[in-house]
């Protein structure tokens, strides 16, 4: 499985698309900071340049290079991760240039638990990485859905055998003030309240 994961590695550096499987849903991802990459990505899926990109890394360390981690932050991450937990957080300094659509200011960040997204992302660090279907319209559970919606849009498709659970991950607000759930999925506000003690 090397030479597929090289292949999206160099794609994915050079600014064009990648498709990679994560632990929740596929993903359509490139470059984050390249400009040119993260447009190339908004056109691909028909996304709002309001709506932010997340950003999915290979390790705990590689997100507070990009993010700004306080102590509920530093909890979650040591309780979801690597998992379906985004996290969204003020951006670090490094990060703050990045054309990511949305708010300038903060960075949804996650570390996958699928061996693939980790393998291609411990070569190339953070991508930019989004569900990969179309804006609005479901995300196909199947390799080959996917390559019918976005085409030669994309240049390396990373393939599983069986179809991915499909369900999207759990987005927590801790950017602005008090923890905020933007989106609930496999890990429940409970579960991250409990996490927090709150």
């Amino acid at each position: 499985m090397t030479e597929p994961v090289e292949q999206a590695a160099r794609a994915a550096l050079a600014g064009r698309l990648i498709v990679l499987p994560t632990d929740t849903v596929y993903g359509i991802g490139t470059r984050p900071d390249n400009a040119a990459a993260t447009a190339r990505l908004f056109r691909a899926k028909g996304r709002p340049t309001e709506l932010t990109l997340p950003v999915l890394v290979p390790t705990p360390a590689a997100a507070r290079e990009i993010a700004v981690f306080d102590d509920r932050a530093e909890a979650l991450a040591l309780a979801f991760w690597a998992g379906p937990l985004t996290l969204v957080l003020p951006r670090a300094a490094s990060s703050r240039g990045w054309d990511l659509g949305g708010d300038l200011e903060t960075v949804g960040v996650r570390m996958p638990h699928h061996p693939l997204a980790l393998a291609v992302l411990a070569r190339t660090g953070p991508l930019a990485v989004t569900s990969a279907n179309r804006s609005a319209e479901p995300t196909p559970r199947t390799c080959e859905e996917i390559e019918r919606v976005f085409g030669e849009a994309v240049d390396v498709y990373m393939c599983e055998a069986q179809p991915l659970p499909g369900a999207a991950s759990t987005v927590v607000d801790l950017a602005h003030g008090e923890m905020r759930l933007l989106r609930e999925g496999l890990i429940t506000e409970a579960d991250v309240r409990a996490m927090l003690h709150a």
